[in-house]
């Protein structure tokens, strides 16, 4: 079953991530997983 992952963050923030992902060509999704990668040392 997939689950729904929310977060509130300022327009700064969204802003900011939003050009990280979109310079990378990622989703929300794999912009997250691929940080919980880089953290974890995977």
């Amino acid at each position: 079953m997939a689950k729904d992952v929310r977060v509130e963050v300022t327009d700064e923030q969204y802003e900011r991530l939003n050009d990280v992902k979109e310079a990378h060509g990622l989703t929300w999704r794999g912009m997250l997983i691929l940080a919980a990668n880089e953290l974890s040392g995977d």
